[in-house]
């Protein structure tokens, strides 16, 4: 038989699925590893799709989606962030918001065109842009810096292939977040050097300490930016596969052929789910925010005791603590971790070379199953402040 493709058959599997499938075949493990919500959908959005289908709404939707959820989406996007696009021409809704990263790849590359990663980072990104034919660049943020993008680090990356950046604030896996001002320095870059700019702001709800801040409703952004989105975190909707994309006329138009031929439509009894999620969201989106900024400064705080020192991420629900200190590998203290006290947790390396010495551990869990982690963390750590007090005495000698 002839062979398969060398692109494909190249790919690493998903760190993140790795020890997320392990833990599975194991009993009593505490999963920190899966980036999803503890909470089931609300029962308004839930009842809102078993209307649909009750009603016989069970053909296609238009190929950008149904109509009415794009105008909702679009005052969504005006209200919560001040970005106003075209419900008609600038909106299509996606199969997830990793469809969205995808048909805005295939939609903006090609071949040997490069486009700068911000790292440590989510794990489809870079399998995502090298199918599409382009090349990724990562640029790290640093931990002293509490893994927030330094524009100077970005400019250093740019070369005359670069075509776009993808950015991620708040962060998966850091949780780091972004200042508008912040912002505004990439911003001027992406100016400076004509590159779009692929913003994924699936994290935006969960934003605790600063408010959020769309890239593209930066000056002159809005023209160059593809913003990806959807109903997963913030929603309570990971399941549902429910996503959206807002951008110029001219990309998305490019980026609805991928997906009319890619995914035809998103299916349409999920998209009345996402229309009463939107209409919603007041009801529901802040107390799961309260709840997750409660977690975390709870679970942050326990880490940074249990000796895993641990920044406070400003948005989504991870923590990233480093575990340098140890002398393991981001792996080996995962699988150990895993193996001896059954926590389940992500090596930071599953999300590019920066992530090493770091793991992600996510807090979308119970509190009752985080106090039940941290105790079991505890103890896996209390051998390694015997390994450290034995190698400072010895070298005192």
């Amino acid at each position: 038989m002839k062979s398969l493709s060398q692109q494909v058959v190249s790919m690493k599997p998903s760190g993140i699925r790795r020890f997320f499938d392990l833990a599975q075949t194991m009993e009593n493990v505490v999963s920190l590893g899966v980036g999803e919500p503890d909470f089931i959908t609300p029962w308004n959005v839930r009842e809102a799709s078993y209307a649909a289908l009750e009603q016989g709404y069970t053909a296609y939707s238009a190929n950008a989606g149904l109509l009415e959820l794009r105008q909702e989406i679009a005052s969504y996007m005006t209200d919560r962030f001040g970005a106003t696009y075209d419900p008609a021409t600038e909106l299509i809704v996606t199969t997830g918001a990793s469809q969205a990263l995808d048909i805005a790849f295939r939609a903006l590359l090609n071949p040997g065109d490069e486009v700068i990663v911000v790292e440590p980072a989510f794990v489809s990104y870079g399998p995502l842009i090298e199918l599409a034919g382009g090349t990724v660049v990562p640029v790290a943020c640093r931990p002293e810096n509490g893994f927030r993008l330094n524009r100077d680090d970005v400019e250093a990356a740019i070369t005359e292939r670069t075509k776009a950046m993808l950015l991620c604030f708040p962060s998966n896996p850091t949780g780091a977040t972004m200042t508008g001002e912040e912002l505004t320095e990439i911003a001027e870059l992406a100016t400076k050097h004509d590159l779009w700019v692929v913003s994924d702001e699936i994290y935006a709800e969960l934003s605790y300490d600063e408010p959020f801040t769309s890239f593209a409703t930066l000056h002159d952004m809005r023209e160059r930016t593809i913003v990806v989105n959807g109903f997963s975190k913030a929603f309570a909707m990971t399941g549902w596969r429910l996503g959206f994309t807002c951008a110029p006329e001219v990309v998305t138009r490019e980026m609805l052929k991928v997906h009319q031929y890619g995914m035809m439509c998103a299916p349409t009894l999920v998209q009345f789910g996402g229309l009463e999620a939107l209409r919603s969201r007041d009801q529901h989106v802040p107390k799961m925010v309260k709840s997750y900024r409660q977690r975390r400064n709870y679970f942050i705080q326990a880490l940074n005791d249990a000796g895993l020192p641990t920044h406070v991420p400003g948005g989504a629900f991870y923590a990233f603590p480093s575990i340098r200190h140890t002398g393991l590998t981001s792996e080996e203290f995962a699988e150990r971790l895993l193996l001896e006290e059954r926590v389940a947790v992500v090596p930071g390396n599953a999300f590019g070379a920066s992530g090493e010495g770091f793991v992600r551990a996510s807090y979308a869990t119970s509190v009752e199953q985080l106090q039940e982690a941290i105790r079991r963390i505890d103890r896996f750590m209390k051998q390694f402040e015997v390994t450290t007090t034995t190698t400072t005495t010895d070298s005192q000698r």
